[in-house]
């Protein structure tokens, strides 16, 4: 049986999850945080079925740097999982034959639990607990885990029957601005990284912090400071194609994927068109803000090809411009 201590750890991640309301994106992703310490996991992760694939739709731990991962549901114990509708556990990945090995090495993981999550009477995804070590997880941890999917089916039929978005939406868009959240860009940013591989295309990645929220925040509340951040996510999405992807990354953290790229110097006409849309204040409650970004682009394969450094070198651009304006007159 689970400890006290633990049942009092699913109570207040409950607690915890009813303060987040409809935002399905950040239930999934806070219970996939709360899974390492409850039962001691060294990574966690939520899949949905998308396409015939088991897709990494919120990760922590160890299977954080995998978000947007796919994996074929005929050959994956998460497959199976949605198959038979029932909790499978991996005593160890590296001699169980329904795994998918190769997944598994990327991740890390020797051992695992797999909770089925139902919505509407059908099996549309998995909680994952996964391990470093061998035979990892035992019979209060499968307790646990379904306790916590329960709670994640859950926040899956509230959030939809409340709201006339479909579940797959709700999952991968922030539900603040409607535009993409983490999950979805990086699964797209996966994408493009293997299209550019197959078809030596071109593809954009902009990394961009909006300027100067905290101060608004403090100086005029957070009334405004959410009509600030709604305004920026309307104009960027206003400057997207069909093909691209605006999204929020979290707090005041926004990324941008530009794909295809007629040149790598397409890059350039996609920042200025968003400098551009920047120009006109907002006006808000009788006061007028400014809005700026400071905005770090990569080009692929030009730059490279892994997402991680990929990431960190747009980090690194954006964060110089920042520094930039902090020290423009």
């Amino acid at each position: 049986m689970p400890s006290r201590e633990q049942l009092l750890q699913v109570i207040n991640i409950q607690s915890e999850i009813a303060k987040l309301g409809l935002d399905l994106g950040g239930v999934m992703q806070y219970v996939v945080e709360q899974t390492l310490p409850l039962i001691d996991a060294d990574g966690a992760a939520i899949e949905l079925v998308e396409d015939g694939d088991m897709v990494y739709r919120a990760a922590s731990g160890i299977a954080a740097p995998q978000l947007g991962l796919r994996l074929k549901i005929d050959a994956s114990l998460s497959g199976l999982c949605i198959k038979t509708g029932e909790v499978l556990a991996c005593f160890d990945a590296a001699t169980d034959t329904r795994v998918d090995h190769a997944a598994c090495n990327k991740v890390g993981l020797r051992s695992m639990l797999v909770m089925p999550l139902k919505y509407q009477g059908a099996t549309v995804g998995v909680l994952k607990a996964v391990s470093r070590h061998v035979g990892k997880f035992q019979q209060p941890d499968i307790t646990l885990l379904n306790m916590l999917s329960e709670v994640v089916a859950a926040a899956m039929y509230f959030s939809v029957k409340y709201d006339n978005d479909n579940l797959f939406f709700k999952a991968t868009h922030d539900s603040m601005t409607g535009l993409a959240n983490r999950a979805l860009f990086m699964d797209r940013l996966h994408n493009a990284i293997a299209r550019a591989k197959r078809e030596q295309l071109s593809t954009g990645l902009l990394m961009m912090d909006m300027d100067g929220l905290k101060q608004i925040n403090d100086m005029h509340g957070h009334r405004a400071g959410d009509a600030v951040l709604l305004e920026l996510a309307k104009r960027l999405r206003q400057t997207t194609r069909d093909t691209d992807l605006a999204a929020r990354l979290g707090g005041d953290e926004f990324g941008m994927i530009l794909t295809p790229l007629e040149s790598p110097d397409a890059v350039t006409a996609a920042l200025l068109r968003i400098e551009a849309a920047m120009v006109p204040p907002l006006t808000f409650e009788g006061s007028n803000y400014q809005l700026q970004v400071s905005i770090g682009a990569v080009v692929l394969p030009l730059d490279g090809m892994e997402a991680d450094k990929l990431l960190e070198l747009a980090d690194q651009r954006m964060y110089a411009m920042k520094h930039l304006h902090k020290n423009k007159p």
